[in-house]
């Protein structure tokens, strides 16, 4: 039986803001989300982080039993998926898997974009074809941005570039810095961005301020182009990105 070594899912889908492209499965942000993430924060101890959205397969590696596992978006082996391009995404993290013992503690998952194939956007890679952008715990648990990036860096791991880190941003605006061809090398027109919205909670409410406060991932949101076509190039035959 090709069960799942998580017991679940490696990655679930983030909410669109208003006037993203959805597809099926996909589901809108809540008003006062896109408000948070786009217009007026809650306090100052919100902090919005945006980062460029690449096109390609999401997947998983995770530490369990001193083994490294590659997985499918779904939560299966990698070795074990339909597609071939998930079968060299298993043999590269093979070959890589001492990276990924630095980054991760037992039980944890580095997710990532795997973009060796062109599915709706064509790359000209100036790095490898992984591109990390979250560490899980537990099944839903997020490592803060901060902790996120420190742990990726000891991988000497690629990340989204960061378009935005403060307060909230536009739509409109993330796409002017954002340009026409992003920061990894897209040849056409970029996906789009993710927003993670961040805060600073008390971790003690009965001693206030002078119990210090700790840094939770509250949300993300994405907006992806309207006229943006999932997958349009995986319907022709080894159309490859190419990489550095």
């Amino acid at each position: 039986m090709n069960r799942k070594p998580l017991g679940h899912k490696s990655y679930g889908h983030i909410a669109h803001l208003p006037g993203s492209r959805m597809g099926p499965g996909d589901h809108k942000c809540h008003e006062g989300q896109k408000k948070i993430a786009c217009e007026q924060a809650r306090n100052k101890y919100d902090r919005v982080i945006v980062q460029e959205k690449l096109d390609g397969s999401n997947v998983g590696v995770t530490l369990i039993n001193d083994e490294i596992i590659p997985m499918s978006r779904a939560g299966y082996r990698a070795e074990t998926s339909p597609f071939i391009m998930h079968h060299y995404f298993a043999s590269w993290v093979k070959a890589n898997q001492e990276r990924f013992r630095i980054v991760l503690k037992p039980g944890e998952r580095i997710c990532g974009e795997w973009l060796l194939v062109a599915h709706g956007t064509k790359y000209d890679l100036p790095h490898e074809p992984f591109v990390a952008f979250d560490i899980m715990q537990q099944k839903h648990n997020r490592l803060p941005f901060d902790q996120f990036k420190e742990r990726v860096k000891a991988g000497e791991f690629i990340t989204p570039k960061t378009i935005s880190d403060g307060p909230p941003i536009s739509i409109q605006k993330v796409f002017t810095l954002l340009g026409d061809f992003g920061f990894h090398g897209a040849l056409e027109q970029v996906e789009g961005a993710v927003w993670r919205i961040e805060s600073e909670i008390l971790k003690d409410k009965s001693l206030g301020n002078i119990g210090g406060r700790y840094t939770v991932v509250d949300f993300l949101v994405k907006f992806v182009r309207p006229d943006k076509i999932d997958g349009k190039y995986l319907k022709e035959k080894s159309i490859y990105n190419s990489h550095s």
